[in-house]
């Protein structure tokens, strides 16, 4: 009877939950009844649904625009607004790209040149790979570029096993055997073969671990190459309007350093624990190519970019106007010529087939949440509480923040990690006085750090699903690159991250918090 019982409540968890975890928080609005409590209500309730995903993410984002008005926090007109702004369009323009780039057929280009570019030597076919996938990621979600490249890594492992097992020579390599693995130049021996066999499933497994770790590395080199950062981005420009210290190409600056450092570590961890076009794609990589450097030129902060020919309203452009504007163009240029019947470079089919409507509704949840945190003086209570953090060293701070987000982004998505984050985090660097950068930086990189669990992030699943690795491979490869990652973002921030952002002052920006106030 118990036996049936437990398993009828197994089977019904996710209700439950769902039903039981308002329950428990009615005290919060019901007993204290404050602003602050209520506010601290929707965000705790939000924090579990996101972390334990009972409903999709994308519909917990929405609890702010239920609750708050019902709360008498904000009115639903003032939370619909942060629903749709300047991340969104942003979002849109990279999508564009991104689809045009997987319909015609550039990532396979991009792979298939760093095969051949770097052999079929273990070592350097595993750092192609990987290098390839970052790169891919620094332009598109992570998810993307993993489902980009991965078919293709899969075509090369399994001609790589075929060959073993066929016992092909590396001398004759007449279908992608590995270098160096049998002896005879015609046929391998029994033992060779079993010997190639091994080193060709250690392959697997280093190859299919590191595609999903280096998406997630590339990913946090430019403000639009991962969710988090551009939550962040968007955070840093509704709580700090005046803040004018981040932008594409001095995050570029500090995070390309980080990611190389992290890349080069991980393909070393990994290598060592495992194994001891047509014109349309040429379009594409021309506005690829021009999108970047538009990012980069737009207010590059060392020289005038191109931002200032428009000197009255250079504030009102932004990396989502660039993306924007080529993103359009993709629907509009012809994919083939005259002879043909129309048809743009991509359609809305193929662009809606990849939008991440989850990620857009989360971030604008975030937002929504947020902006309640601030009307509700609940950011203000927190950051009246953390005060006494201000004892610690600024490095020390830094480096539980970090080991929050890490901690936490193994069980929770990555979007939603920083999401509930970032609110938490300014008001603390206020209250002890700290440039808020110095913070919110690393913690917003190293919520990209998820590299433990297969269900930690979409890419770890997308490899895990084919079978190369078990969870026991990526936990032991992941506590290693999750070392990696956090020493490296903390020796950035104590070195040319300070410079960089001016990170020991305190800016005008920020406000200044008086933990005395009434």
């Amino acid at each position: 009877m118990l036996k049936k019982l437990s398993e009828a409540l197994w089977n019904y968890y996710s209700l439950l939950l769902i039903i039981l975890t308002p329950l428990l928080l009615l005290p919060l609005p019901l007993v204290i009844g404050t602003k602050e409590a209520e506010c601290g209500f929707v965000l705790l309730l939000m924090a579990i649904y996101w972390i334990t995903e009972v409903i999709p993410l994308s519909m917990t984002a929405m609890l702010p625009a239920i609750l708050f008005p019902l709360c008498g926090i904000m009115s639903s007109s003032n939370v619909a607004k942060e629903y749709f702004n300047n991340f969104h369009f942003l979002l849109v323009g990279v999508i564009c790209l991104a689809t045009s780039i997987e319909k015609w057929g550039l990532h396979r280009r991009v792979a298939l040149r760093l095969v051949t570019l770097v052999g079929v030597n273990p070592a350097w076919l595993l750092l192609g790979f990987m290098s390839g996938c970052a790169f891919l990621s620094m332009w598109v979600q992570n998810t993307s570029a993993v489902t980009m490249v991965m078919p293709i890594v899969d075509a090369v492992l399994k001609q790589i096993l075929k060959a073993h097992e066929e016992g092909y020579s590396g001398e004759d390599n007449p279908t992608l055997e590995l270098d160096g693995t049998c002896t005879d130049k015609n046929v391998a021996t029994g033992s060779d073969r079993d010997a190639g066999c091994r080193q060709g499933r250690m392959l697997c497994k280093a190859m299919c671990i590191g595609i999903a770790y280096s998406s997630n590395i590339g990913g946090i080199t430019t403000l639009p190459g991962t969710s988090p950062n551009l939550i962040f981005a968007e955070h840093l420009n509704r709580v700090y309007p005046d803040c004018n210290s981040i932008n594409f190409a001095n995050w570029l600056l500090l995070c390309l350093p980080i990611s190389v450092i992290m890349l080069l570590l991980t393909w070393l961890w990994l290598y060592w624990i495992f194994i001891g076009s047509d014109s349309q794609e040429i379009f594409t990589g021309v506005v690829f190519v021009v999108m970047v450097l538009l990012w980069l030129t737009r207010s590059p902060g060392f020289i005038p970019g191109w931002a200032s020919l428009f000197p009255h309203k250079s504030y009102y452009i932004t990396d989502a106007t660039v993306a924007l504007v080529l993103g359009v163009l993709l629907f509009i240029v012809p994919a083939n010529g005259p002879s043909k019947k129309y048809e743009s470079m991509i359609s809305w089919k193929e662009f809606q087939a990849s939008m991440p409507w989850q990620v857009a509704l989360m971030v604008s949840g975030g937002f929504a949440l947020a902006k309640g945190a601030e009307e509700s003086g609940l950011s203000l209570w927190l950051a009246r509480l953390m005060t006494p953090l201000g004892d610690l060293p600024v490095l020390a701070t830094v480096t539980v923040a970090c080991l929050l987000t890490t901690t936490l982004t193994e069980v929770a998505s990555n979007a939603a990690t920083i999401t509930i984050f970032l609110p938490i985090l300014s008001p603390l660097a206020e209250a002890i006085h700290v440039n808020p950068l110095y913070i919110l930086i690393p913690a917003t990189l190293c919520t990209s750090f998820s590299f433990l669990l297969p269900v930690s992030n979409p890419p770890g699943a997308v490899v895990y699903g084919y079978g190369h690795f078990t969870t026991l491979d990526m936990v032991k490869a992941g506590l290693g690159v999750n070392t990696i990652g956090v020493l490296a973002v903390l020796l950035a921030m104590a070195t040319w991250g300070i410079p960089l952002f001016a990170l020991d002052t305190y800016p005008d920006w920020a406000p200044t918090f008086n933990s005395t106030t009434p």
